[in-house]
């Protein structure tokens, strides 16, 4: 299915009308059947649509690694995506209303459960590979130039751009990049994720559970997503632009080019 559409606009411009095209991003609901059972509705760009199956499971904690995928595949119509597990897995009784755009759904009570990170990554980074990362991801705007209106996220090994996803709901990005990791067995040392997206609760669970130790956006966090990446040990990167940012949590990792710490432990703590 097609990711933009054509329609007809009139524009006005400098006074006067005319009739044109523009192209528009698709915005479609796509089922999700697990086991042959239909989950829930996702509202999305139909582009990478079983990566975004697979890797919403994984988010969900449904499932940890590829081999627990039978078969996942789009149907016929391109309305449903169909995946069968190797193990049984029971539908979740009450599904929580994120704040994301066009209404994402998780069953995780993320600020119920939030505990230490286990994962450093190695990841540091200066203040000239922040601006470079957000450079990458506009150069990662594919979908964006074309046709407007749509978020884009991307993960970055700390050199390069390994695998980036385009969606009109911010959430389903990094649902998106996480199926594609397990699809495509992408297994970084170092993951440093960075979005267009606004940074709440339910982006940065996700960012978490993709093992990403920096998450970076062109955006704000909310208070309850920088409280989590204070616990999780995630350093909260807001407002970033080419020449300047926000630094909301765990600054220590910010490094300047002489690798002396922006914010030292000590005075973070103090």
């Amino acid at each position: 299915m097609a990711s933009s559409n054509l329609v007809r606009v009139h524009r006005l411009q400098e006074g006067s009308w005319e009739q044109t095209e523009a192209e528009i991003i698709a915005e479609i609901p796509v089922s999700l059947t697990v086991n042959g059972e239909v989950w829930l509705t996702f509202m999305c760009t139909p582009v990478h649509m079983e990566a975004l199956a697979v890797g919403f499971l994984y988010n969900e904690g449904i499932l940890e690694e590829m081999d627990e995928v039978a078969s996942v595949r789009v149907c016929e119509h391109g309305d449903n995506v169909d995946v069968w597990l190797t193990h049984p897995a029971d539908k979740p009784e009450k599904w929580r209303r994120t704040s994301g755009c066009t209404g994402g759904l998780t069953a995780v009570e993320a600020y119920l459960d939030l505990r230490p990170a286990t994962h450093t990554n190695g990841a540091v980074i200066t203040p000239e590979q922040v601006s470079r990362h957000v450079e990458m991801l506009l150069e990662a705007q594919e979908l964006y130039r074309k046709a407007g209106g749509v978020h884009t996220s991307a993960l970055s090994d700390g050199e390069k751009v390994i695998v980036s996803a385009e969606d009109i709901g911010r959430h389903n990005t990094l649902d998106k990049i996480a199926g594609l990791c397990l699809m495509q067995d992408i297994h970084p040392k170092r993951r440093i994720l960075v979005t267009t997206g606004r940074i709440s609760s339910e982006m940065l669970q996700k960012a978490a559970r993709i093992g990403a130790s920096i998450v970076i956006s062109r955006t704000a966090p909310s208070s309850l997503s920088v409280q989590m990446a204070q616990q999780l040990g995630v350093t909260l990167i807001g407002y970033a632009r080419r020449d300047r940012f926000n630094v909301y949590a765990h600054a220590e990792r910010i490094v300047t080019s002489n690798q002396l710490p922006v914010i030292s432990h000590a005075t973070r703590n103090s």
